[in-house]
């Protein structure tokens, strides 16, 4: 056996499988455990919130003083929809305490595409 041209096998794989784990993390679109988890996680809880935000808006039309509510919506600064939507009870869903921010700024932003 020829140890030499062993040992410089041995490197150029190992050089080889770093440059692919390189190109394979960087533009491959490949991820560890943990980052598939938490994007699992964060899809879940999008598809949630995507379900629970109509939720809201059909509480919101509901409300026998939506047209005045829809005009103070739509008066109040951007960043402070989500907390003025909350307030109203339109985030909170059916058994929970409390309002979900989350839904309460898909609400938000759907109530300000009415009319």
């Amino acid at each position: 056996m020829n140890w030499e041209k062993i040992k410089l096998g041995l490197w150029g794989a190992i050089g080889g499988a770093i440059v692919l784990a390189i190109i394979g993390f960087t533009w491959g679109g490949w991820v560890t455990g943990g980052t598939a988890q938490t994007m699992a996680e964060e899809m879940a809880e999008d598809a949630v919130v995507d379900r629970l935000a109509p939720i809201c808006v059909e509480q919101f039309n509901q409300d026998s003083e939506k047209v005045q509510k829809l005009k103070e919506l739509k008066e109040t600064d951007s960043w402070q929809r989500d907390d003025y939507v909350g307030k109203q009870g339109w985030a909170t869903m059916p058994g929970e305490d409390k309002p979900d921010s989350k839904v309460a700024k898909k609400c938000a932003d759907m109530l300000m595409q009415l009319g």
